[in-house]
């Protein structure tokens, strides 16, 4: 079937199809809309060509990205320091170059499967888009938000991630769309015979039925005693967070929420949550390490660090010194460095943003160490990035992340930044820690379940016991390159098949 609509009724369809996919993301964890919107895309672009194809991915994007990535004009706008109507302008521009992604794989589908051939154009249609969707997440720094394989950290094929990764995931997502565009077809051609839809109705549901089972399958395994541990949230807004006036407030914030801990092995403070050089207070330093020593537990602090050399870094800093500490190596562009550095000098007035200017930690950093246990560290943005905490498996015991999601407001992206957390937890079968300056800080589970949490505008403490784990998931030895090896050898699969029957057509012209 093919939804014949030309011009802007297509466009139109696209764009809540876009729309339509962020509902199956955090906050609304709605997973079938990661089959139902490449499902109607797919019938869209059935029998266009390839500029029809780019237009209406480039319309699915803008909904996607439109509506699932909206909350970046708060970060310009609120805390950014640009005005509003510059900031829906950068936003809108950010969002349409975004919606380029879909808009090309849509284009490299159709192009490799240029005739009418269904299932050519719909192992096209698969492979592409797990393609570009992996070259989002790597091109200009990366930007992996809304990869549809992580939606289905709420949905059945939850169990892959540990095997195949979110971009395996994306694949079988995909081919059930492909099964229920093909589903609706016969139905639509052929009505009440059952006998012409039942095959793709026995792959929608046996494949999600058969991927339960892949849930409880451990691949690690306990190892050595608990830890305890204890997460501190200030809820201190982010427009308070860096005025240098409230600076001593911040520090008794959590200090206070600190003191009302029990006994605990570990204590997690948020990303940045000593917004100042920690190299230029040597007396908050003193006390930190007090802190730790007289309640005989190991201390993390979100903080900056700087080097002999004047680098500067976002830090996440151990007490006593024996716990070491960890320099975020993935930075956000234009937010923590410029790319275009010497051509935003010349505007200053566009960005007023703290410490945007850092370096990135090396890749060769000694890991964080509670006692005898290794902790698997990562900062904010780098939690959304399965390679980055590949990096540093297999000799993480436990996962712990800091972040600050205040930037955000009360937008999608907490709960959007909270899925992905699991999902990292989920890919390496290790329980992660999470802690954030105003929410959601979590204490996570191998199998991503939230135990405990604190939610966007909270400010309290989490404590819990958390058992240590040790060994490899498939994800780990591998990564995510099978599966891309895999869509890489279909797509040329699918090319190959084209040019075979294109030159038959030839033959037969002849």
């Amino acid at each position: 079937m093919s939804l014949g609509l030309n011009g802007w009724g297509g466009s139109l369809v696209a764009l809540l199809a876009g729309a339509t996919s962020v509902l199956a993301f955090a906050p609304f964890a709605f997973w079938p809309a990661a089959i139902i919107a490449p499902a109607v895309l797919f019938a869209l672009i059935r029998h266009c060509g390839p500029g029809r194809a780019l237009r209406l991915g480039w319309w699915f994007g803008l909904g996607q990205f439109g509506l699932g990535v909206s909350w970046v004009y708060e970060s310009f706008t609120l805390f950014g320091g640009i005005v509003a109507p510059l900031a829906v302008m950068v936003t809108a521009l950010f969002v349409m170059a975004l919606a380029v992604y879909p808009a090309l794989a849509l284009w490299l589908a159709v192009r490799i499967a240029p005739r009418a051939d269904w299932s050519s154009r719909a192992a096209a249609f698969v492979a592409s888009w797990v393609l570009i969707e992996a070259l989002r997440a790597w091109l200009f720094g990366g930007f992996p938000w809304l990869n549809l394989g992580i939606s289905q950290v709420d949905g059945p094929l939850v169990g892959w991630l540990p095997l195949i990764g979110e971009y395996g995931i994306t694949a079988i997502l995909l081919t059930l769309a492909i099964a229920l565009w093909r589903l609706s077809s016969r139905v639509w051609a052929h009505g009440p015979d059952w006998r012409c839809w039942v095959g793709p109705a026995l792959v929608l549901f046996l494949v999600p039925l058969a991927s339960l089972p892949l849930r409880s399958l451990d691949w690690s395994e306990p190892t050595g005693h608990s830890l305890s541990v204890g997460v501190v949230q200030g809820n201190i807004a982010q427009m308070q967070k860096f005025d240098p006036e409230f600076f001593q407030s911040t520090l008794s914030i959590y200090r206070e929420l600190t003191d009302s801990l029990p006994e605990v092995d570990l204590v997690l403070w948020p990303e940045t949550a000593i917004p100042r050089v920690i190299d230029d207070l040597p007396d908050v330093r003193t006390d930190l390490d007090a802190l730790a020593r007289d309640r005989d537990f190991s201390l993390l602090v979100g903080t900056f660090a700087r080097d002999g050399a004047g680098r500067y870094y976002n830090t996440l800093l151990g007490f006593p010194d024996s716990v070491g500490e960890y320099h975020k190596r993935h930075l956000v562009p234009f937010g923590e460095y410029f790319p275009l550095r010497r051509l935003l000098e010349k505007m200053p007035w566009l960005f007023q943003v703290p410490m945007s200017d850092l370096s990135p930690g090396g890749a060769d950093q000694p890991p964080l160490r509670v006692g005898e246990l290794t902790l698997g560290a990562s900062i904010c943005f780098e939690a959304d990035f399965s390679r980055d905490i590949r990096a540093t498996i297999p000799s993480a015991d436990i996962l712990v992340t800091v972040s600050n999601d205040s930037w955000f407001g009360e937008s999608f992206s907490p709960y959007q930044h909270l899925q992905m957390a699991r999902a990292r937890a989920i890919e390496f079968r290790r329980p992660l820690i999470r802690a954030t300056n105003t929410g959601i800080s979590a204490i996570i589970d191998t199998h991503g379940h939230v135990r405990q949490s604190l939610g966007s505008g909270e400010k309290g403490v989490l404590t819990e016991e958390i058992r240590p784990r040790e060994g490899n998931t498939p994800l780990a030895y591998v990564g995510g390159w099978p599966a891309l090896g895999l869509m890489l050898l279909v797509l040329a699969v699918a090319a190959w098949r084209q040019a075979k029957l294109r030159s038959a057509t030839m033959q037969e012209l002849r």
